[in-house]
């Protein structure tokens, strides 16, 4: 994979690397290299880039999930959730972190992975929300955002996929994350004027401030 970029913040950030249109299998194998290789040194990243045309299945994936490939290839991956769909104009942000010394449990994750998105779309006055029993983040009741995670030895990859302006017919060829006849929508669909390198931009500041914003609090209290 070639870096395109790479952006340094302050120790407390996290490296954000900016790797544009990323092969996905190339993308999943360097996720997996990078967690067998860091430490309890090894600084936490974040990783934006998109796909070529690709459905990653979960470890628990149904295959009766996916209604029909239309030559789309699809991957069975090691990360939690059921089937979805990547493609170019869908950003994703992918997260190589240190949950044991973020302090987050798994569940809290998500949840500030979610209020991420959230926080980023208020800032176009567009109102979301997540949902407990189904990880992601929606507009109504369409759904803009996805995630799903692999945890091993308290480090965490994978990340969470937000719909910018693509072609979203093929998620009509899934139930989208399992649920059958899921709407999905995208920021372009609702009116945000701003495209991809702009948003990626705005989801890794969100991300790390909804991450760090734990960890410096306590840092500060003691």
């Amino acid at each position: 994979m070639q870096n395109l970029s790479t952006s340094v913040c302050t120790p407390q950030h996290f490296i954000v690397k900016t790797l544009g249109l990323s092969d996905y299998q190339a993308t999943w194998q360097a996720m997996k290299d990078f967690t067998d290789s860091r430490n309890e040194q090894t600084r936490d990243e974040i990783w934006l880039l998109q796909h070529p045309p690709v459905f990653t299945q979960g470890i628990a994936g149904k295959p009766e999930h996916l209604l029909h490939d239309h030559g789309i290839a699809v991957v069975k991956t090691d990360r939690g959730g059921q089937i979805t769909y990547h493609g170019p104009g869908q950003i994703i942000a992918y997260l190589l972190l240190d949950i044991r010394r973020l302090k987050l449990g798994v569940r809290e994750l998500v949840r500030l992975m979610e209020s991420a998105v959230i926080g980023l779309l208020q800032d176009y006055r567009i109102n979301a929300a997540g949902r407990v029993e189904a990880p992601g983040v929606y507009v109504g009741n369409a759904k803009i955002a996805s995630l799903g995670l692999k945890i091993r030895k308290n480090f965490c990859y994978h990340g969470i996929a937000l719909n910018v302006d693509m072609d979203l017919t093929p998620f009509s060829y899934i139930n989208p994350c399992g649920y059958q006849g899921l709407q999905v929508t995208q920021t372009k669909n609702l009116g945000i004027p701003d495209g991809a390198d702009i948003l990626s931009t705005k989801l890794a500041d969100q991300l790390q401030e909804k991450l760090l914003t734990k960890r410096l609090t306590e840092q500060h209290d003691h």
